[in-house]
């Protein structure tokens, strides 16, 4: 089933600011935030220090919606008018994979459905349209 739809913000460096920003601006619940230190060690992928305390995922509950907030992965290039993605949250690995590929009709992969530190299924979408949609299942071990 899905849960809902929520924007998701992708900044340049300074997601701690904007994660404490729109905590203050839209009276937001913190949830939790993440950063790339939070991920397992790859030895194909080293991070810097600085790296390591950017934000990979952020989540604040605003009433009864969500943002959610990240850094750009270090190293890749950020582009001013493509910060907002969509997430999609869905409680069924399943059901995940399905919109996952219907979502995927016409457009590109841009990160395959994998596990990550906050779900069993998450992947990204370049939809037809031009659209990044983050396709992500919620469960109780992963909230």
């Amino acid at each position: 089933m899905i849960l809902g739809i929520h924007p998701y913000l992708r900044t340049n460096g300074n997601g701690k600011e904007a994660v404490a920003f729109y905590e203050q601006a839209l009276e937001a619940e913190n949830l939790g935030v993440q950063t790339y230190a939070d991920l397992p060690d790859n030895p194909e992928f080293p991070l810097s220090e600085e790296a390591k305390n950017l934000v990979l995922h952020a989540q604040l509950r605003i009433g009864n919606t969500f943002l959610m907030i990240s850094d750009t992965f270090p190293g890749q290039p950020f582009q001013v008018g493509s910060q907002v993605d969509v997430a999609v949250l869905l409680n069924n690995p399943e059901k995940t994979k399905e919109v996952y590929d219907k979502l995927l009709d016409g457009g590109e992969v841009v990160m395959p459905l994998q596990e990550t530190p906050w779900s069993p299924s998450f992947g990204q979408v370049k939809d037809k349209f031009g659209i990044t949609w983050q396709i992500s299942t919620i469960t109780e071990e992963h909230s």
